[in-house]
């Protein structure tokens, strides 16, 4: 009879603690995720060795043509999505606008704690997306680029260096934080791949300077 409540009182120890566990995953800090893992340097690589060579035209662009922070779910945007995605303990109003959480930007090793410090960066930006085969297409694939949250596509950083960045390809700028590089062109490479985008020469260049030393 010892040896029988003995065991009953190691079972129920043993649920008390996966219930105290169970809580924990519930109520604990919330895992930060990031852009969506590009492809390997090898397969960036080859995707990049597939892209047509062109020269870029901008003519026509505007921003207007690649309808953005569409609603994703709910109340929530895609620019809300990736502020959640990316960033750490965020917590969201009713209207899915972040009110608290902080950010780590991988292109400059910043952090913030209000959403208001923080863009949303277009990893191609669609400027360069336009000059590279995007004038082509319908409003309906370009809002995909715009809003893709399945490829490495957006991802929040520093609000002015998304904007020192501009439209500008890997020739001409690069995230400051050189351990973030390789991504960054694995990144560059699997989007353009996958949307059939062109590279300029000095683009083709420079990425394959880079994924070389990936």
């Amino acid at each position: 009879m010892a040896k029988f409540y003995a065991r009953r009182r190691l079972s129920i120890l043993a649920a008390l603690t996966g219930l105290i566990a169970s809580v924990g995953l519930f109520n604990g800090p919330t895992a930060s995720a990031a852009l969506p893992t590009p492809v390997s340097a090898a397969t960036a690589r080859t995707y990049l060795a597939s892209l047509t060579v062109a020269t870029e035209d901008r003519t026509g662009y505007n921003r207007d043509l690649f309808p953005h922070w569409i609603t994703q779910s709910g109340a929530c945007n895609t620019r809300e999505v990736v502020l959640k995605r990316d960033g750490t303990n965020v917590v969201q109003d009713s209207a899915c606008a972040a009110t608290s959480g902080s950010w780590s930007s991988p292109y400059d090793g910043a952090t913030w704690t209000a959403a208001s410090d923080v863009d949303i960066d277009h990893l191609v930006p669609l400027a360069e997306a336009w000059d590279s085969g995007a004038s082509g297409w319908t409003t309906s694939r370009r809002q995909s680029l715009a809003n893709d949250l399945t490829r490495p596509q957006l991802i929040a950083v520093t609000d002015n260096v998304n904007q020192a960045k501009g439209d500008q390809d890997p020739a001409t700028w690069m995230p400051s934080v050189t351990s973030y590089r390789c991504t960054y062109v694995r990144a560059w490479v699997q989007v353009k791949y996958y949307y059939d985008l062109s590279v300029d020469s000095a683009e083709k260049s420079a990425l394959t300077g880079y994924l070389n030393n990936c």
